[in-house]
């Protein structure tokens, strides 16, 4: 059987941020929760920014650095997200065009709230392992612009951003352990989207699903890998991460199920060892949906001390429900690799926006309503930000909707 798993992995999270703190001083929400939260910052979108202009800045680094026939050798692309641009039209078609992959490709969008991408990375496993030619790869992104929900809890953790892996038989950046694969999912009404414009759901019930579901994909993982145990078997875990404080939230009440009598300070330091580095990314971004769980792996990576083979335990749930745990092994070359792509430089030097700003972005970003037949973009109604950041067709924006066709530009002085 041939090794399959994740050959590069970049995340592009927008070019703004907003910090938390100042979000919560602004909207007049109690600070004490700010400790449970666990954020620091979260990525905003700009107006002129989608899921689909996200998916390409993501996977465009990678795309570039392959030869010709590497590029060739893409016969797969999938998109998971839950902000879609189209009933029927995948946003996935977009993306394809935009990075220039060839027309000899399958390629569709994926929904299962943030399931998603998971969903999309186990697909495109199975066509590479199944494939009888060597080389064959499929790109896989997931890419969603989080609903901010203004003046409520759930504002502050919501973000923006993608993350795209090639997935190939040379997995520089982690290894699948093939058949390690764990499942829990049942129909729950935790959270949902009734219309494009809104968001509904339980937060309570969505993190006494998402505990379960950890405890359930676990249990399943547990059968299928003899001597397999929560504790012992990982060096590292990485979890879809909704906001930090519920990451660390399901990792003790999973400990007092699985691992009963742990001393508290003993499920605290193994959260610090072995979660710690799994959230420093998602702390600075937010949630990001389909994409969350993969960012935390790759801020697994890129922080972790790896001088050795480890193998990460990685949970994914969407709500609705689905879930899955599995398990990759990782290298000290697979943080050499993460750490190539510059994602937290990329973090760092982004915009910090002022409340003022933030919330003319959130008003120039409504504009744009689900389904308009044609609208046109500003490009120069934040000159403070696009001036400065946007240079030499570094990244691609959304310019305009024509009789429901999305056109996109690489954004530079020309396109202004």
């Amino acid at each position: 059987m041939k090794q399959v798993g994740i050959e590069a992995i970049n995340a592009y999270c927008g070019e703004t941020y907003i910090d938390v703190p100042t979000l919560f001083a602004a909207r007049g929400l109690d600070d004490s929760r700010i400790g449970n939260l666990m954020m620091d910052r979260k990525s905003v979108a700009l107006h002129c920014e989608d899921a689909v202009s996200f998916a390409v800045n993501a996977a465009k680094p990678l795309i570039d650095a392959l030869t010709d026939s590497e590029r060739d050798a893409i016969e797969l692309l999938i998109v998971g997200t839950e902000s879609g641009v189209d009933f029927g039209k995948s946003l996935a078609t977009y993306v394809h065009d935009h990075l220039g992959l060839p027309r000899s490709c399958r390629l569709f969008e994926t929904k299962q709230a943030c399931y998603s991408g998971t969903a999309a990375l186990q697909m495109a496993a199975a066509t590479v392992a199944a494939s009888p030619f060597e080389g064959t790869k499929a790109l896989v992104i997931s890419s969603d612009v989080a609903r901010p929900v203004p003046h409520t809890y759930v504002e502050p953790s919501q973000g923006a951003g993608a993350v795209a892996m090639l997935v190939g038989d040379h997995p520089v950046v982690a290894a699948f352990d093939p058949g390690a694969n764990g499942f829990h999912s049942y129909e729950v009404m935790d959270t949902c989207r009734p219309d494009p414009e809104a968001e509904a759901g339980d937060t309570d019930l969505s993190l006494l699903t998402y505990i379960d579901c950890l405890k359930g994909s676990f249990t399943d993982y547990a059968r299928k890998v003899e001597g397999a145990d929560f504790l012992d078997t990982f060096d590292l875990l990485a979890m879809h991460t909704p906001f930090p404080g519920m990451v660390k939230g399901a990792h003790r009440a999973a400990l007092r199920k699985l691992k009963r009598g742990m001393a508290p300070q003993a499920v605290e330091d193994d959260f610090t060892t072995r979660l710690g580095p799994a959230i420093r990314y998602p702390q600075q971004v937010g949630n990001i949906y389909a994409g969350t769980v993969h960012l935390a792996l790759a801020s697994t990576i890129d922080h972790a001390v790896i001088d050795r083979e480890h193998r990460v335990g990685v949970f994914s749930y969407g709500s609705g429900c689905a879930s899955e745990f599995y398990s990759v092994t990782i290298t000290p070359e697979s943080r050499r690799a993460v750490r190539a792509m510059g994602i937290r430089e990329a973090l760092d030097a982004r915009y910090e926006l002022s409340m003022d700003e933030y919330d003319a972005l959130l008003t120039a970003t409504a504009e744009l309503k689900f389904g308009m037949r044609d609208f046109t973009f500003d490009l120069d109604r934040f000159p403070q930000i696009t001036k400065e950041r946007f240079t030499g067709g570094r990244r691609l924006v959304l310019a305009a909707v024509r009789d429901y066709h999305r056109e996109y530009v690489w954004l530079d002085g020309a396109a202004r």
